[in-house]
């Protein structure tokens, strides 16, 4: 966890200095002490709110906390512009094409360059805090190669990430319980991130309360993300069951008769806790595979393992896509399956982008969504 942290900081640290480099070479000489003071106090914001929201929920962690996550959008979009910027100018060194006008007054190109990164980072982020209220429902209809019991089909509502804290708050967990359940789903299952770190947030402004409206006939259905760790599994575990929430660690749950629901534990235990999660194969040893399987598993690796075991319908979370674009470019080189639907041999696969996110509320790369899947069971012969 050291390690990680580390690497996490050193990372922001050196991208604000780039950033507080570049600008200090375009502000006058009278404001270059404001101008330091000022991106220290907001590059240092989101760190010092959540680390006082820790020990006082208030008004200065709160304000804290947002002008940070803005600030981690508008430094993401900043630092690749002036990327973008440098390597022009890099390439002039060498090969010089930039026109006159340019060269001859490089202290008036310097301010116009600045002031069109300025809008064009200013119009990201604004677009991206537009999109992140614009969330939108995802159907699909699946057919299952299994009897199921009595059922003939199950109308299944998905989420991911809804990463609650001090963003994703209140206001925001209404807004999703309300669209969950006007699909009227039989099963809910929200897979993993559902709480982002903290947890003082969420008991404070009673986000519970929505999670408690979530409504299915088979009942609600969880499994931890990596971000349930980073801030303490256990109390975020307790906090759900407390809510109606039924977290699923490393089982497989048989719902009446007819098929099963799968959770494996966030492989981020191992990392934050120090415990290893089962193998998959250990977990549903005792599964009949002639019914249908469900399985959550929050972070989409290793995706032959549900194939392997016979598991029907994958549905995992955690990439948000990238969140930011380009990011999402990176995001697909690091998984198989970064975002959507795939079918994968005989198993079913989705990962989703999330319904929230971590850190800024922008998002530029994918809309935030909830799955409405719909699973027919057609049995072998079908």
């Amino acid at each position: 966890m050291f390690i990680f942290f580390g690497i996490v900081f050193t990372v922001y640290g050196l991208i604000n200095y780039y950033i507080i480099r570049r600008g200090l070479s375009i502000v006058p000489a009278e404001y270059k002490t404001f101008f330091l003071i000022a991106i220290i106090f907001i590059a240092s914001s989101y760190i010092a709110g959540r680390l006082i929201e820790n020990i006082w929920i208030s008004p200065i962690s709160i304000i804290l906390v947002w002008i940070g996550s803005f600030w981690l959008a508008i430094m993401a979009y900043t630092f690749l512009f002036l990327i973008v910027v440098d390597l022009f100018r890099l390439v002039n060194h060498f090969v010089p094409f930039f026109p006159s006008f340019i060269t001859s007054n490089i202290e008036q190109s310097k301010r116009v360059v600045a002031i069109a990164v300025g809008v064009l980072v200013l119009s990201s982020v604004i677009g991206g805090y537009i999109n992140t209220k614009m969330i939108v429902i995802k159907k699909y209809s699946i057919d299952i190669k299994k009897n199921a019991g009595e059922l003939k089909s199950l109308n299944l509502a998905v989420a991911s990430d809804l990463h609650l804290g001090t963003i994703n708050s209140y206001e925001f967990m209404y807004n999703v319980s309300e669209k969950i359940n006007k699909l009227n789903p039989d099963v809910i299952l929200l897979a993993g991130d559902i709480i982002d770190e903290d947890l003082g947030p969420v008991i404070k402004y009673d986000v519970g309360e929505h999670l408690q409206r979530l409504k299915a006939k088979y009942g609600v259905y969880a499994v931890t993300g990596n971000h349930e760790f980073i801030g303490g599994a256990e109390p975020a575990v307790e906090y759900l069951a407390k809510h109606n929430i039924n977290v699923v660690r490393d089982k497989a749950l048989k719902i009446g008769d007819a098929f099963y629901i799968v959770g494996r534990e966030d492989r981020a235990s191992r990392q934050f806790s120090g415990k290893q999660r089962k193998e998959l194969s250990d977990i549903i040893k005792e599964v009949d595979k002639s019914l249908p399987i469900i399985m959550m598993d929050h972070q989409p690796f290793n995706l032959e393992q549900a194939s392997q075991n016979g598991v029907d319908l994958q549905l995992s979370g955690h990439t948000h896509n990238g969140q930011l674009w380009p990011f999402n470019y990176i995001v697909e080189k690091v998984y198989e399956l970064a975002w959507g639907y795939r079918l994968i041999n005989n198993t079913h696969y989705y990962v989703s982008c999330g319904v929230g996110g971590w850190g800024p509320p922008i998002r530029t790369g994918s809309r935030p969504e909830i799955i409405n899947i719909k699973l027919n069971f057609v049995g072998e012969d079908k």
